[in-house]
């Protein structure tokens, strides 16, 4: 029997507001522990929280972004549990009236574009970090009270591809609305797992099990691939599958046992005593709707039908909102639009993936690239030239004027010079040369190559070809 898998996934993300949801202390990552805590966020005995408009505006932006129906009602519910690095007992999040439900994200995987509904998107905050040491635990509460949304989808993922690519949509979307920086490493974008098995064509729900935390793209799909497999497994031994709570340990490859469904929490909800329930305006709505940015989709299909870029390109360079924007740049510049492409998919994307740098922390800016297409256009530098020049203009910033000017690296386009060389590298290669004659015409790279390396690759390659195809005619 052939088995598929039902997969839904529940994704915290953390905002990008300066401060906490419900205090007013920094959200900034990385400051020493505990001193980013009041009596608010350390859970104190009489005070109060007060809600962050801002992230009502982003929880109201997300929902959109991702088609979700924004709730005019709302409220917070206290969410009970124990755990060190909680400091009131409870986490103040949402239950039954969330702000946003009924959504969808439209995802594509080997050509073929599925749906995935979201089923809420709510407003919550964050616990503490535990630190475990050799003969102690430490408790750091800089992170507690810094503002969640937890997104949550329909089971509609079958396959650990389709959720590695949701997850790579939703980051898209949260950085391309600023609302979260979508770091998985920091833990600012963290995703728990919901997955079970059925036989192939079956509409009833297996027994399913939790996969917790799993902090990056890859170790989803390795994650949900060995636990499908691994139920698989148990169903054909002739087992049951055990409704858990498992973690994903990446040094084995493994999905890994942590409480089974008898030490699951009773989270005792009740509405939050502490916060009036939430009424949110059409007009408050109207207003994000209007100021949303243009999403990756949208933005991929116009740069698809407006700049006739492939539909490679287009998916490449809307990835991130930085890299989109700096593109539709260089093109307002006059640059045209697939010489843009190609240097920003080879050389830029090159250099980003090997220093880890987004594109708006080079010195390299569109201004610049487009003056070194100009350069190569009206022939002062050939392509290999500008090539070996822009790893220093993106690492510097300096022009590409400069760094030609200063390093001797204009193209040599003069004929007669470039005749004259011809014509002693023929002299000196007679034998190829009437190989060439006698129809080995694949040796036209060789004597181009040998024109380039006498002038260090400063000789304009259309002219050296021109004049060697004259010459050995």
């Amino acid at each position: 029997m052939n088995y598929e898998a039902v997969i839904g996934l529940e994704i915290h993300a953390q905002l990008l507001t300066e401060t906490k949801i419900f205090c007013g202390c920094s959200t900034r990552f990385g400051s020493e522990p505990n001193t980013q805590t009041c009596p608010v966020c350390i859970g104190m005995p009489g005070v109060l929280p007060v809600l962050n408009r801002r992230v009502v505006e982003f929880a109201i932006k997300t929902g959109l972004a991702m088609n979700c129906r924004i709730s005019s009602y709302s409220r917070f519910a206290r969410k009970n549990y124990f755990y060190p690095d909680l400091p009131k007992g409870y986490q103040i999040s949402q239950y039954e009236l969330p702000i946003c439900e009924k959504g969808y994200i439209d995802i594509t995987v080997d050509g073929t574009t599925r749906r995935v509904g979201i089923t809420r998107i709510h407003m919550e905050e964050d616990a503490g970090k535990n630190i475990h040491e050799k003969d102690c635990s430490l408790v750091d509460l800089n992170r507690a009270g810094v503002p969640l949304l937890e997104i949550v989808t329909e089971p509609d993922i079958r396959s650990p591809q389709e959720a590695s690519a949701f997850m790579k949509k939703l980051r898209a979307i949260l950085r391309y609305l600023r609302v979260c920086d979508g770091n998985m490493e920091q833990g600012s974008l963290r995703c728990d797992a919901n997955v079970s098995i059925r036989p192939e064509g079956s509409d009833e729900l297996g027994t399913k099990t939790e996969i917790k935390n799993i902090n990056s793209f890859r170790f989803v799909e390795k994650a949900l691939d060995y636990e499908i497999k691994r139920q698989i497994r148990v169903i054909r031994d002739g087992g049951e599958i055990v409704q858990e709570t498992r973690l994903w340990n990446s040094e084995t490859g493994k999905t890994e046992s942590m409480r089974s469904k008898e030490e699951a929490h009773d989270y005792r909800y009740f509405p939050e005593p502490d916060l009036v329930p939430l009424e949110i305006k059409r007009e408050m709505v109207e207003e994000i709707k209007a100021a949303l940015p243009e999403l990756p989709d949208e933005k991929k299909a116009r740069f698809v039908r407006d700049y006739k870029l492939p539909e490679y390109d287009a998916e490449i360079l809307t990835e991130e909102r930085s890299i989109a924007e700096w593109f539709e740049e260089a093109v307002r510049l006059g640059a045209r639009p697939k010489e843009v492409s190609n240097w920003m998919l080879t050389e830029i994307m090159r250099y980003l993936n090997e220093t880890g740098k987004e594109i708006e922390e080079i010195d390299l800016r569109p201004p610049q690239l487009v003056e070194l297409l100009e350069l190569i256009k009206g022939g002062t530098i050939s392509r290999n030239i500008a090539k070996t020049i822009l790893p220093e203009m993106i690492s510097t910033g300096r022009s590409a004027e400069e760094i030609v000017r200063e390093k001797g690296l204009v193209q040599i386009s003069d004929t007669s010079e470039l005749e004259a060389l011809v014509d002693e590298i023929l002299s000196k290669n007679q034998k190829e040369a009437q190989r060439y004659r006698e129809g080995e015409t694949k040796l036209l790279g060789f004597f181009v190559g040998q024109v380039m390396k006498a002038t260090k690759g400063k000789a304009n390659p259309k002219i050296v070809n021109e004049i060697l195809r004259k010459k050995l005619s």
